[in-house]
């Protein structure tokens, strides 16, 4: 991570935080009709144009 700019650093955080899964009340307050979430990412198999 040292030789990537701050901006492609912020970028990459803003990926992290949208891989995350679904929380639990939400999945409780839809009666479970809201389980993942449509933007969840593989580390392997997508590329991202950071």
């Amino acid at each position: 991570m040292g030789k990537k700019t701050v901006g492609v650093k912020k970028r990459l955080g803003k990926f992290y935080k949208q891989n995350r899964r679904c929380p639990v009340w939400v999945t409780l307050k839809t009666n479970r009709k809201v389980f993942g979430s449509p933007k969840r990412r593989n580390w392997r198999s997508k590329t991202l144009k950071v």
